[in-house]
């Protein structure tokens, strides 16, 4: 007996791996057991994939071919709830063989939405929601509400570590990686990154009678565990966000000559990170480095260690789903308190925040001034804010309620050209994102040449013209002193030549390496944030079907509009501060950049005359 199935409704699919069904279509099931609320078959047209168990109906009837093997079957579930071993997985319910709408079991829908289904692997490169950082730095051991929430004023107990730039270094080894975005996933802001809104129903039957205006609702979409969904994206354009903005929780987008844009910070300010100094507690069993953070807007300094750093970016990415929160420099397992690394950790931390105070709205956020003005050895004012940041209500769908937008004749944005903007900043980060992955590898190899390469092969013409020199004093004539102690100078420069190109990667590639891995956070931001407006389009898109075939009022459409056109808002003020911050990034970089080559070659070029002006009283 074949396992086959009928299709009781049509199902568009949007996501790899699913394939789309047509109402009353015959599919052949690979097996029974579903996965999640999914099944895998193959429809009629050839085409094998998921798709949703209570979009069907399972009939058995004779065939001559047995049905295809599954190749879910066994599909790990990738990072989300973890799957029941297979002798746990049960048949297909009752509810699947009847011809009976899924969502006819919920009276208060008028119009029949199929339930939720899990899918069981990511849509997308990218990993899951953020979690909080575990066992592979300084707070492995730590508690939030122990006794050393704030990190002690540096004492006894410290050491002072100054920025590591001594000869001997590595200018290329040791970096924290370019991450590729797969890599990425800590950082990532929500999982299932994937195309428009997930699969859609489309085509249900609607109930007989008057009032079909009014019953029909745009679809969920099915996707649970996608960024739109997760995000609360989803609940605000459908209407189901709720509560109270206070007036200084509201975020404005402006118009600027540049498009839709935040405003501006009315008291920028910046941050500087300086000093880290070990300390220890537990009678010294325990040690970790403290950070010494001045802002210029308090003039205060406060100490924070890096998981205080991590705790905020957790808040931070969980709160503010369509801004690209920058990514902190990667934790390293082991060496965590040798010099190079405390550096090079905290000129990635200064970046970081650089790009934290820039930023209109993330710079004034509650969470972030406490993290930067809390006294370090004020623990109770410390565990209080913490308390306050991680019982805000303003997060998931509220938070689109703090949005406030231009209002007015003239205000509105038109979709279709949101949507192409949107998917030109789509095709420029994933080319900038190969761009950078590329130049990563480029400067990267460069400065290992220059480190090993380079120095050893000047240091070897060096030797060998200290050889030579070495030969010609066995001449014991007097008018030939003059040129073996040139040629023995030479050698010296050549050897000197050797040194500075192996010390040189820490003055110039380094730091656009360090710009690099900050920007590969954003790029892996990017992708979430712009699913949560492409789902928001896909309801408006929704919506208008539903007016054009007189199912649903027009007011109630336009209330789906209005709340895309928040999101779209959002979406394009972080896109053009992306672009501005960038530029002025990347130009004072690559303007850093050539300043210091042309200081290398101008030391090489001096080592180089010095020797030559020997051989003139030879």
């Amino acid at each position: 007996m074949a396992l086959r199935a009928r299709a009781l409704y049509d199902f568009r699919s949007e996501n790899p791996g699913e394939i789309s069904l047509r109402e009353h279509e015959v599919l052949s099931l690979c097996s029974e057991q579903d996965i999640e609320g999914w099944l895998e078959g193959v429809n009629s047209r050839g085409d094998r994939g998921l798709f949703p168990a209570s979009y069907v109906q399972v009939i058995r009837a004779p065939a001559a071919e047995p049905p295809p093997p599954a190749r879910y079957a066994n599909v790990p579930a990738a990072g989300f709830e973890p799957l029941p071993p297979p002798a746990a997985f049960k048949p297909a319910q009752q509810q699947q063989q009847q011809q009976q709408p899924p969502a006819a079991q919920q009276p208060p829908e008028p119009f029949p939405v199929p339930p939720a289904a899990g899918y069981p692997f990511p849509m997308a490169p990218y990993g899951g929601p953020y979690q909080p950082s575990q066992g592979s730095d300084d707070d492995w051991d730590d508690d939030w509400d122990d006794s050393s929430t704030v990190a002690d004023e540096p004492g006894a107990l410290g050491s002072s570590y100054p920025d590591y730039e001594a000869a001997g270094g590595s200018g290329a080894a040791g970096r924290y990686r370019l991450s590729t975005r797969s890599e990425l996933s800590l950082g990532s802001r929500g999982g299932g990154g994937g195309g428009g809104g997930g699969g859609h129903a489309a085509g249900h039957p609607h109930p007989a009678g008057g009032g079909a205006k009014s019953s029909a609702t745009v679809s969920r979409n099915l996707n649970r565990f996608s960024t739109f969904v997760k995000s609360g994206g989803e609940a605000f354009v459908l209407g189901e966000a709720s509560g109270f903005v206070k007036d200084g929780d509201k975020l404005c987008v402006v118009l600027g000559p540049r498009g839709p844009e935040w405003q501006e910070n009315p008291y920028p300010f910046q941050c500087s990170i300086e000093d880290p100094t070990k300390q220890t507690k537990f009678k010294g069993m325990k040690s970790y480095i403290a950070y010494k953070l001045v802002p210029s807007h308090t003039g205060q300094q406060v100490h924070r260690r890096y998981k205080h750093f991590d705790w905020l970016y957790g808040r931070l990415a969980e709160k503010f789903p369509v801004i690209s929160v920058p990514h902190l420099p990667e934790k390293q397992a082991t060496g965590r308190f040798e010099e190079d690394f405390i550096s090079k950790r905290r000129k990635g931390l200064a970046w970081w925040m650089d790009h934290m105070c820039s930023h209109p709205v993330l710079a004034q956020c509650d969470a972030f001034q406490h993290f930067l003005t809390c006294p370090s050895t004020d623990e109770k004012a410390w565990k209080q804010g913490k308390r306050k940041a991680e019982k805000d209500e303003m997060v998931g769908a509220n938070f689109f309620l703090t949005i406030s937008v231009p209002a007015g004749p003239g205000a509105g944005l038109d979709l279709q050209e949101v949507e192409s903007q949107v998917d030109g900043f789509k095709a420029f980060t994933k080319k900038m994102d190969e761009s950078a992955l590329q130049l990563n590898h480029t400067v990267n190899e460069f400065a290992r040449k220059q480190v090993t390469g380079f120095k050893k092969e000047y240091q070897k013409v060096g030797h060998s013209f200290k050889c030579l020199s070495q030969a010609f004093e066995l001449d014991q004539q007097a008018f030939s002193a003059g040129l073996n102690q040139a040629i023995a100078f030479t050698a010296e420069a050549y050897d000197a030549i050797g040194d500075l190109f192996a010390d040189q990667p820490r003055q110039d590639l380094d730091p656009v390496m360090d710009l690099l891995a900050l920007y590969q956070g954003h790029l892996a931001n990017f992708p979430d944030i712009i699913h949560v407006q492409k789902g928001a389009l896909t309801k408006v898109k929704e919506s208008k079907r539903h007016v054009e075939e007189g199912k649903m009022e027009l007011q109630k459409a336009e209330g789906i509009q209005e709340r895309c056109n928040i999101i779209s808002f959002a979406t394009l003020a972080e896109i053009n501060h992306f672009h501005k911050i960038r530029v002025r990034d990347f130009k004072s970089q690559m303007q850093h950049f050539l300043q210091q080559q042309i200081l290398f070659f101008q030391k090489v070029t001096q080592k180089l005359e010095e020797a030559l002006h020997k051989y003139d009283s030879v």
